[in-house]
């Protein structure tokens, strides 16, 4: 009976336009149910869920309708003669098999997404689309991709086939309702109607939100593809919102939504608030701003150091994606018991040990913008990838101000994301894979994968390099950049157990390599005065039920000179933004700073706070509290036990305005100039004027 009904409502010019929504919702509802059942142990089994699954059919709907629009639009204007001819019908079967695999390679890839990131599409995978070399080597060397593909044929071929075999197909293309033409036109607008009306949802969305109603049209509708990037209202649990999304749409949502103004998308306060707000915060006990509060945008202070300071190497290495959890150390996981850090482990004792310190971002370009220029993860891009992120205030321009050699050096091609060209425009050496190979052609790394060369090779080259500034009398600041702890998480042979796969194996050949390296420069004339510091760019994992997933952003933070520095564990809560200025403070320097964060071991006139993000979300941790701010235009402050991660809302007060203070003038700054490097002259005639 149900079948009869619906072969009955394929009799008329638009029934290709019905099997392919069809096909849309199926492909996009498995996908969710697919989704779900992964993310079975987050998501929260409430009425939440059924709320989430009918805004995403309704997600999914809106989406089909779109894509179909094209077919509905070619069948209206195809007339009878070409209708019935063979060619046409045999295109229209040649069309449903592509968009079907189109489908269900969109299904799969928003798994292996989801299987990594813990969410649908975000501005990541519009990203990695630039960056196509990586990413495909990357995916041919973490999956089985002919037999996934292969498999994707079979699946094709096999749901047509069954659509084929229902007599869906021949009850459109031969019905003669079809062959004349009957309802095209009403087909047509029963398509495109709530296509528009979709747009015009959005459009409604950019012209309400504050500060957009005078824009252009493209503006005012981007403006409202990125409210929707998120489902509104949210869900509470994370997951719930994620499986309202549709996967095209988080797609297109990403793309529109890539660069966020932090004026027009997020809570500001009028005037010089903020900055009268920030520059209290920024205060310690040995900073003199150089400007009153008449000026209070700019942030310039001096920084007063103990004599001389300590004119030593410093060696930072950036792991990539190493969670604290992983670390025995830290002793509060199951990871822990896995023994898989022992040299990391070892080095806690050795060292100036962060023990409380949180990632701002989830991405590499996150980790190293907060650890090189010392800046809350302002929304959308981070400004390594932005316009205008040149000859900025960085710590290498400190370095550079003393007469220190700079480099950045990286196991892969620093081209990806950005990176080559902002450090080389911000006064580095780019010694990365490409430029190895280029200065020694007989040489290839021992081991390489999708990302670059193995662990060892890069710090191979670290030493190689310092023992050319060591011979040429000069000190030097390496800012180093690891790849291996990254899917498709594959190293030397004989280095680790070899039961240890995936992530944990990446972890642990990460740590053999720290090891390898520390034990390899113990031998060198430069290592005495030289300070290793050993720090994550982001963890390996962010994904989770609540707003921001405050346990999942602690990282490990390690300073060792045993012959300078004592060791000790810090408890402070601290943030990657405050590693410039510590690192500067333990050398005990004299310099002229622009730096957002401040030196841990120091007295401030804040309280103890820490900044994470994720791709929209931008938060501030202090005194108990968690303050988050979204677009468009929200703030929203929770109760938050750290060592849990646990959540409860409350109403807005201190910690919001300070994250309001933070971010928005961040933001202000780099765009109007304010973080621009500080030359040389002008920092010593400051010094000299203040000290």
């Amino acid at each position: 009976m149900l079948r009869r009904t619906l072969l009955r409502a394929l009799a008329h010019r638009h029934g290709g336009v019905l099997i392919f929504l069809s096909l849309f919702l199926g492909v996009s509802t498995l996908t969710r149910l697919l989704l779900l059942a992964k993310a079975r142990d987050g998501v929260a089994w409430d009425f939440s869920l059924l709320k989430a699954f009918l805004a995403g059919f309704g997600f999914d709907l809106a989406m089909g309708l779109l894509f179909a629009l094209p077919l509905a639009l070619v069948l209206a204007l195809t007339p009878r003669r070409i209708f019935v001819s063979r060619a046409y019908r045999r295109g229209l079967h040649a069309f449903f098999l592509l968009a079907l695999a189109g489908l269900l390679f969109t299904g799969v890839s928003e798994w292996l997404f989801w299987d990594e990131f813990g969410v649908r599409f975000n501005f990541i995978a519009v990203d990695y689309l630039v960056y196509t070399t990586e990413v495909i080597r990357n995916i041919r060397e973490s999956y089985n991709m002919p037999a996934i593909l292969g498999a994707l044929a079979v699946a094709t071929g096999g749901l047509w086939y069954a659509v084929c075999r229902m007599g869906a197909h021949r009850r459109w293309m031969d019905s003669p309702e079809a062959a004349e033409g009957r309802g095209r036109i009403a087909g047509l607008t029963l398509v495109g109607a709530p296509t528009l009306f979709a747009g015009g949802a959005l459009l409604a969305l950019g012209v309400s939100e504050p500060g957009v109603s005078s824009g252009g049209f493209v503006e005012v509708m981007s403006s409202g593809l990125r409210h929707m990037g998120e489902v509104q209202p949210a869900m509470t649990n994370s997951y719930n919102t994620e499986l309202a999304k549709n996967g095209q749409y988080a797609f297109v949502a990403a793309f529109w939504g890539n660069e966020l103004e932090y004026d027009r998308f997020y809570p500001t306060r009028p005037g010089d608030e903020s900055f009268l707000r920030l520059r209290k915060l920024l205060k310690q006990d040995n900073t003199t701003f150089v400007s009153d509060d008449s000026n209070p945008r700019d942030i310039t202070r001096v920084v007063r150091g103990k004599g001389e300071g300590k004119r030593l190497n410093v060696i930072q290495i950036t792991v990539e994606s190493l969670s604290a959890e992983f670390l025995g150390c830290y002793g509060e996981s199951s990871k822990a018991a896995a023994s898989l850090t022992p040299n990391l482990d070892r080095l806690a004792g050795e060292s100036v040990w962060f023990r409380h310190l949180y990632a701002g971002g989830t991405r590499t370009v996150r980790g190293m913008e907060a650890l090189a220029l010392s800046v809350p993860p302002t929304p959308g891009q981070a400004i390594l990838r932005r316009p205008h992120c040149e000859n900025l205030a960085t710590l290498g321009s400190v370095f550079a101000n003393h007469g220190y050699d700079l480099a950045f050096v990286y196991g892969g091609d620093g081209m990806f994301d950005n990176m080559n060209y902002f450090f080389a425009n911000n006064g580095f050496r780019v010694l990365d894979q490409p430029a190895q190979l280029k200065a020694n052609p007989d040489t290839k790394p021992a081991f390489a994968n999708a990302w670059g060369a193995s662990d060892e090779d890069l710090f191979d080259w670290v030493v190689a390099d310092a023992d050319k500034a060591h011979a040429a009398g000069k000190p030097f600041f390496r800012f180093v950049m690891t790849t291996s702890n990254h899917r498709p998480f594959t190293w030397p042979a004989g280095r680790i157990d070899p039961k240890l796969k995936g992530r944990d194996g990446g972890v642990a050949y990460t740590d053999y390599a720290i090891g390898k390296f520390l034990r390899d420069a113990s031998t060198k004339p430069w290592f005495k005065d030289t300070v290793f510091v050993i720090v994550a760019d982001h963890c390996a994992s962010v994904a989770g039920k609540r707003e921001l997933e405050v346990r999942k952003y602690e990282i490990p933070m390690f300073v060792y000179c045993p012959a300078h520095l004592e060791p000790r564990r810090i408890d402070t809560l601290c943030s990657q933004i405050d590693y410039a200025p510590t690192l500067l403070g333990l050398m005990d320097w004299s310099y002229v700073s622009r730096f957002f964060g401040r030196d841990v071991l120091r007295p401030a006139s804040g309280d103890d706070r820490a900044f994470i993000s994720n791709y929209q979300k931008i938060g501030l941790l202090q005194e108990g509290d968690l303050a988050v701010l979204k677009p468009v235009k929200v703030e929203l402050e929770f109760a938050c036990d750290y060592k849990t991660g646990e959540i409860s809302p409350k109403n807005p007060d201190a910690c919001v305005e300070d994250a309001i203070a933070w971010y928005g003038c961040a933001s202000w700054l780099f765009h109007s100039g304010g973080m621009a490097a500080v030359p040389a002259a002008l920092e010593k005639e400051l010094l000299r004027k203040t000290l």
